[in-house]
């Protein structure tokens, strides 16, 4: 039996993904907690109190927040729209201009392109 209560919450920290430190795990780690949050917004995750910390300089955090919005926006509209409209086609080109924003000001590679 599943106790919700009972879940650790998931943590992303930015800055230990900075520097030499940087191994394959922490990638996987990260990508896995980039799609848990994903999963949450989108009402696709079955934890139903999802719980998750972000940890990094407050602009590192900003950025996450804002990449992890734009995902979930833009697959919003795909999923409405379809991959062919327009407005699917303008998101996806402001997430990929937050990708590249997070990248940029983390030094980390966004997991999902």
């Amino acid at each position: 039996m599943l106790n919700e209560d009972k879940l650790d919450p998931i943590v992303i920290n930015l800055s230990a993904m900075r520097g030499d430190g940087i191994n394959e795990d922490l990638v996987r780690n990260f990508g896995n907690a980039v799609r848990m949050f994903l999963g949450a917004l989108l009402d696709q995750d079955p934890i139903e109190m999802f719980k998750g910390i972000i940890r990094g300089t407050p602009t590192e955090v900003k950025s996450f927040a804002r990449t992890i919005g734009s995902e979930k926006k833009y697959i919003d509209i795909a999923r409405k729209y379809g991959l062919d409209d327009p407005r699917a086609a303008s998101n996806k080109a402001r997430l990929t201009k937050s990708i590249a924003s997070f990248e940029r000001e983390t030094g980390i590679k966004w997991p999902f392109k």
